[in-house]
């Protein structure tokens, strides 16, 4: 007698919906779901700059930024640009002086340098050296002092009024804008700080050097004296 073919049951589990069976249900090891990577979203930074390559570390002080978002500009930078336009004032101011100078000196010298008739040399007499050398020298220099202020001002106020910056700031990316960021930069303005750094720095004594380094422990803008008084600060601009 024949017997029929062994039959085989079918799989566990309830039927899918595309028919078939569901896998059987088993008691083997299960992985829990990856979660997706978080990222969390960059540092935007201020306006123009890109935002940087990583968010800032828990812990790490950002730098400082002015009321508008751009990053103040450091006591190195300030220094390197005041550097520099220095240099270029005493340029001008050699460039003025040195033909006064000249000939003053010439002129002196000549007098000093004459043979009187005997072929002996001229004695050189004292009133006449003060009238003839000192001061033409002291009046070439007041109206050195007198040109040079005229000079910053048409450097420190009319140039610097256009971009904010001298070629001082332009070379170390720095400007000078008011701290309310909704303020223009007036001559006004840069008049305040041409009065403190220059005018009142060279009359009064060690004025000039309080004002430089007063930007060391002012918070939390950075300011020296003559942006504290025009209501200014320098920034860090991008490249």
């Amino acid at each position: 007698m024949t017997q029929p073919p062994p039959t085989t049951p079918p799989p566990a589990g309830p039927p899918s919906a595309g028919g078939g069976f569901a896998p059987p249900s088993g008691h083997g090891p299960m992985r829990p779901p990856v979660p997706p990577q978080y990222l969390p979203p960059l540092y935007a930074g201020p306006p123009g700059y890109p935002p940087p390559a990583h968010p800032p570390y828990p812990g790490v002080v950002p730098p400082p930024v002015a009321p508008n978002g751009q990053p103040l500009a450091s006591f190195t930078d300030r220094l390197l640009a005041w550097l520099i336009d220095t240099a270029v004032a005493s340029l001008v101011s050699l460039v003025l002086f040195l033909p006064v100078f000249l000939w003053i000196w010439f002129r002196t010298f000549t007098e000093l340098m004459k043979v009187n008739p005997d072929g002996t040399m001229n004695e050189p007499d004292p009133a006449r050296m003060i009238s003839d050398f000192i001061v033409p020298l002291l009046l070439a220099e007041l109206g050195l002092f007198l040109v040079l202020f005229v000079f910053y001002w048409l450097y420190h106020v009319e140039y610097a009024r256009r971009t904010g910056q001298t070629l001082g700031k332009k070379v170390m990316k720095l400007r000078i804008v008011p701290l309310d960021p909704n303020a223009p930069l007036t001559r006004g303005t840069l008049g305040k700080r041409y009065l403190v750094e220059f005018v009142a720095g060279s009359l009064v004594p060690f004025l000039n050097y309080v004002d430089g380094f007063w930007q060391l422990w002012d918070k939390p803008w950075q300011q020296c004296l003559h942006d504290k008084f025009a209501g200014t600060v320098v920034v860090k601009v991008a490249p």
